[in-house]
């Protein structure tokens, strides 16, 4: 998928496919026996990369089919735009790739159709060689194995203008570290604004819920758990902060894109964001570069937020050995750290966020948000539920807007969108 600002937020959307679909004339009957030699013609997809990296993935795949002689990669990209159905249409008719690029909840209704290779009987042995809490993100609750290997990650830390704190009162240099202490410096920009600065455009996601605390779901993966008390409470701030203006009024309908013009244009404080950022600062709103302050994402449980990108074998391809080595071939180490200089992504493989360019600082913004990024990863989490579908989000994002206009209390909009997810999830499997 395109790698840019805040990439990874959008990269879920909703897929489900009935449990009678089946993959690309599989020979085997879904056995997960991965074993025998590397050869034959397999496909590789991947998610709107091929404009900004041809010339990357046409090398890897040269270097691969020279490392096993045997073997040709077809090599199929597919855009940003309509992804989801592309796959879902090409499982339920059995053209689906042999590789394929997924993010988690896209691979869940394809395990729960027999469609995805459980990795950890397949190629058990290259467990170890990824982080832990990546390799994890592919897991479906209510099932056993993992179902991809973990590419890319993202994360980012929180921007913030310097002026527009000062200009409220607040020392620039001392953002907030804590929930408590962002809800108050908000109230305080927007009083002392008049109401003409918010300091966050957003309305809460699954993933603030997340990072708030909140249990998701119950241990066993059935049910939705964020309608708890500390969910309600969550809520119940935010809905104190759109009152009184703190939170942007346009946050019901806004987008990360959106946000980020309204953070550029000096109209929000704050903007969660990646080290891709700094350079659009720059260039387009020179004189907030100057005054941005950069600080970590504000989370209770002590573990900020990732996105993960996996690369996933169709259980049912003919060319299983060959489709399991290409796919940890794109995700090894070498691989991944070659990638990761060319964009703003960080590395899921054990030990390469440990490399220079990831630890040592050379005094510019880009390399300080770049190994604060990679340092917060190697205890991030991916808090949004693997089952979360596009659907799920609708339905949570709807009734969280009935509540910030007082049309239902935090309590009864969130059990409303338990209860729908509950539903959904019924729906899905």
């Amino acid at each position: 998928m395109p790698v840019s600002r805040r990439a990874l937020v959008a990269a879920a959307v909703c897929l489900v496919l009935p449990l009678s679909a089946c993959g690309s004339g599989g020979d085997d009957g879904g056995s997960t026996d991965a074993s025998g030699k590397v050869e034959g013609d397999i496909t590789f997809q991947t998610w709107n990369l091929r404009a900004n990296f041809k010339p990357y993935f046409e090398g890897l795949i040269a270097d691969f089919e020279k490392k096993y002689p045997g073997t040709e990669v077809k090599w199929v990209d597919q855009p940003a735009e309509g992804y989801a159905d592309k796959i879902s249409a090409d499982a339920a008719g059995g053209t689906l790739p042999d590789v394929v690029n997924v993010s988690p909840d896209l691979v869940a209704p394809l395990a729960k159709a027999g469609l995805a290779l459980d990795l950890d009987k397949a190629a058990g042995q290259y467990r170890k060689e990824y982080l832990e809490g990546a390799w994890a993100s592919h897991r479906i609750p209510g099932m056993t194995g993992t179902y991809a290997f973990p590419w890319y990650l993202n994360t980012g830390p929180l921007f913030y203008n310097k002026s527009l704190f000062e200009k409220a009162g607040l020392d620039p240099d001392q953002p907030p570290k804590t929930y408590d202490e962002l809800f108050s410096d908000a109230l305080q920009i927007a009083k002392n604004s008049d109401g003409e600065v918010s300091t966050l455009a957003n309305v809460p996601t699954i993933e603030d819920f997340g990072r708030y605390g909140v249990p998701l779901m119950n241990p066993a993966g059935t049910a939705f758990a964020f309608n708890d008390a500390k969910g309600v409470e969550l809520l119940t701030k935010y809905k104190q902060l759109y009152d009184a203006k703190a939170l942007d009024p346009q946050a019901l309908t806004a987008t990360p894109e959106s946000s980020g013009k309204k953070f550029l244009t000096e109209a929000v404080a704050m903007n969660p964001g990646s080290a891709l950022d700094l350079g659009n600062f720059k260039k387009q709103a020179p004189n907030l570069y100057k005054n941005i302050g950069i600080t970590d994402q504000i989370t209770s449980t002590g573990h900020v937020n990732m996105y993960v990108m996996g690369v996933m074998v169709n259980a049912q391809t003919k060319r299983k050995p060959a489709a399991v080595a290409f796919a940890h071939y794109v995700t090894d180490a070498a691989h991944q750290m070659s990638f990761a200089k060319q964009v703003a992504i960080f590395p899921s493989t054990a030990g390469s966020l440990d490399d220079p360019y990831f630890t040592k600082e050379d005094g510019t913004d880009e390399t300080r948000v770049r190994v604060a990024a990679a340092k917060s990863l190697k205890s991030a989490v991916n808090y949004t539920p693997v089952l979360f579908s596009e659907q799920m989000k609708t339905a949570l994002r709807n009734e969280v807007a009935k509540a910030l206009q007082g049309k239902e209390s935090p309590k009864e909009a969130l059990d409303n969108a338990v209860k729908a997810c509950d539903t959904l999830l019924r729906q899905q499997g």
